[in-house]
């Protein structure tokens, strides 16, 4: 009796910081569940061992900064039956996509004697601004029980259960009174996807939008509250320019502000 076949699973790293892929390994116990369920082929974070594609699943983490890569992820999708990005790097550029409002070429004679021999993309790109993408799982770092909920809903042919309201909805459960109503503090938590549990907001600080915008964020009513604030519009296109500075609206919101 011929044994049924594991679903090959490949993690793929771009331009990151390797913490995506570390929520990974940060499973331990439910890694193990993991491990029995699919059969790690590519995963040069755990070990050296590399088996040949086609795969059933990839993870993909880092965001699209060289030429080199950006040929490299269409192989990868070629390969892959189902292709996931994981982390804000993949999703929105990360907090390198800071550069894309600015000339990378006069960031590029600061930093290295010869940068003639550098080869980069003028801009930091979402893994979805080149190939198609099945899901986006978002983070700065991912949630590793989102990532457990994302891989066991593909591998039951699901649609995972991952939450679109806003970090405010994780504050009403947990009972934290609202740090930007009862004490003045700026909080990107009302346009920010829930994720972290609301981690910052728990111990008297706003949230810095770190799982990127939630579904149809209102930035324009968040902008001007903070204005209420007495925040200057320059601390708030700081606001938005951190983790997932490229999403589309958040990026939209530092714009109207740098006027």
């Amino acid at each position: 009796m011929t044994a049924k076949r594991k679903p090959k699973l490949a993690v793929w790293k771009f331009a990151s910081c390797d913490g995506c892929q570390l929520c990974l390994l940060d499973c331990e116990d439910e890694l193990l569940a993991v491990v029995g369920e699919v059969e790690i082929a590519n995963f040069p974070e755990a070990s050296r061992r590399i088996l040949k594609g086609p795969y059933d699943i990839s993870l993909v983490e880092g965001s699209i900064t060289t030429p080199h890569d950006a040929e490299r992820i269409h192989k990868i999708r070629r390969s892959s039956k189902l292709l996931i990005t994981i982390g804000a790097c993949a999703t929105a550029g990360g907090i390198q996509a800071l550069r894309n409002f600015k000339d990378v070429k006069e960031f590029a004679s600061i930093v290295y004697p010869s940068p003639e021999y550098l080869e980069t993309l003028s801009k930091s790109t979402p893994i979805v601004d080149h190939v198609f993408v099945d899901y986006e799982l978002r983070g700065c770092p991912i949630n590793k029980y989102q990532l457990l909920e994302v891989i066991n809903a593909l591998l039951r042919g699901r649609k995972p259960n991952i939450p679109e309201y806003s970090v405010c909805m994780e504050c009403k459960r947990r009972g934290i009174v609202c740090v930007m109503v009862s004490k003045g503090i700026p909080c990107l938590g009302p346009v920010t996807q829930a994720g972290c549990g609301a981690i910052c907001p728990a111990y008297n600080r706003g949230c810095y939008g770190c799982f990127g915008p939630k579904e149809t964020p209102n930035t324009d009513s968040l902008g001007s509250q903070w204005e209420h604030l007495k925040v200057e519009r320059e601390d708030i296109v700081r606001a938005f320019r951190s983790f997932n500075a490229y999403a589309e609206p958040f990026r939209k919101a530092s714009e109207v502000y740098e006027k």
